[in-house]
């Protein structure tokens, strides 16, 4: 089911009387959400992520715009007749029913021509239960089962009624970082398996970038950039969506450009034809980083972290933004932990020049 955002916008009245002064949660968001594919919405809190998701289920109206299921304006139809399955951050199951009743009680409130029989509602359930792998804890209770065994109880209950469409709402956030990894590795099973339409809701970028077909990255309420996550990784827009990508984060410097040359300090460290003099920001990925004893970019080394097969170098420089450094190398590298200065050439697809004011990304010529 493809589904279509045309100009969705939501505001909030204020809280304060005194200034009257509208929040605007989601501010004119259009986007094609393709049909069958896993997409994550992204950005930290109060972004408008979770506000854009909850419009999308029927749970909040928008303020303007409109939301298409295929060629079906539902923008002002209730939850139940859009054909949504909803997954909560907090799972939300019936503590006093059984993994198999909480599952079927969505198909038990089913009315009219959509109405099943008893036999019909315990097929689905067991087929819903059998592809989230919980077809063997249909009788326990959710106090009995783990985080990731609720979550996917959850899942199943939004998934045994057929949804046009998939909704997670933070789903993993509860779990611990094992459970996190399974768990999600498993959403994206189910979702290629099953090729719901699916919008993932998180502020995790890791989480993010490994299930999704499409990121939306966003911020206070605006979208910043749409793409798949490698190409969005490889190419930010902006400084913020830079920033918000990559573990460890990207590493920010002042520079300048001046003579088609790109200065981090007094080093001269790339080449930036086609860019007008002038003070800029700089972004480097810790993987742009290459060891080198003839380098242009001079680094003050404080630490070296042996990662197993990567090296984390630690350093600082007077230019940079970021508290430190952190530059990841091949551990087959050589480097004298003891040494003073570490010298660095840089990969130039690993170099992001930004506007100093704007920040927004300046493209030096090929």
């Amino acid at each position: 089911m493809k589904v279509e955002l045309e100009n969705l916008t939501k505001i909030f009245p204020s809280r304060n009387k005194k200034s009257q002064e509208v929040v605007v949660a989601v501010d004119n968001f259009t986007f094609s959400i393709p049909d069958g594919k896993l997409v994550g919405l992204l950005g930290p809190s109060g972004c408008g992520k979770s506000t854009t998701l909850y419009m999308i289920s029927g749970l909040q109206k928008p303020t303007s715009g409109k939301i298409y299921f295929g060629d079906d304006d539902v923008t002002e139809l209730t939850p139940e007749h859009r054909g949504v399955g909803l997954v909560f951050q907090n799972y939300a199951l019936y503590p006093h029913m059984t993994v198999k009743q909480n599952i079927l009680f969505p198909l038990q409130n089913l009315k009219g021509e959509d109405k099943l029989t008893k036999d019909e509602m315990l097929e689905r359930a067991y087929n819903a239960a059998k592809l989230v792998q919980i077809d063997d804890l249909m009788d326990r209770k959710p106090n009995e089962l783990s985080g990731g065994q609720q979550q996917r109880v959850a899942i199943a209950r939004a998934l045994v009624k057929m949804p046009r469409v998939l909704l997670l709402d933070e789903p993993l956030s509860n779990l611990d970082a094992r459970l996190r990894l399974q768990t999600r590795e498993e959403i994206r099973r189910i979702q290629r398996e099953t090729q719901i339409t699916t919008v993932f809701v998180t502020h995790d970028q890791e989480e993010a970038m490994s299930i999704s077909d499409i990121i939306v990255v966003m911020k206070t309420g605006v979208v910043q950039q749409i793409g798949k996550p490698q190409e969005v990784y490889d190419n930010p827009i902006n400084l913020f969506v830079a920033k918000f990508l990559g573990t460890p984060p990207i590493n920010v410097f002042s520079g300048r450009v001046e003579g088609g040359m790109l200065y981090i300090g007094d080093d001269a460290v790339l080449p930036a034809r086609g860019i007008d003099d002038r003070e800029v920001t700089v972004g480097i990925r810790p993987e742009g980083f290459v060891l080198s004893e003839d380098g242009p970019l001079h680094c003050k080394l404080s630490s070296v972290e042996v990662m197993g097969r990567d090296v984390s170098i630690v350093s600082g420089h007077d230019a940079s933004l970021n508290p430190v450094i952190r530059s990841i190398i091949d551990a087959d590298c050589k480097l004298d932990p003891t040494a003073e200065c570490v010298r660095f050439a840089l990969k130039p697809h690993k170099v992001f020049i930004f506007d100093k004011e704007t920040e927004e990304r300046i493209l030096p010529e090929e």
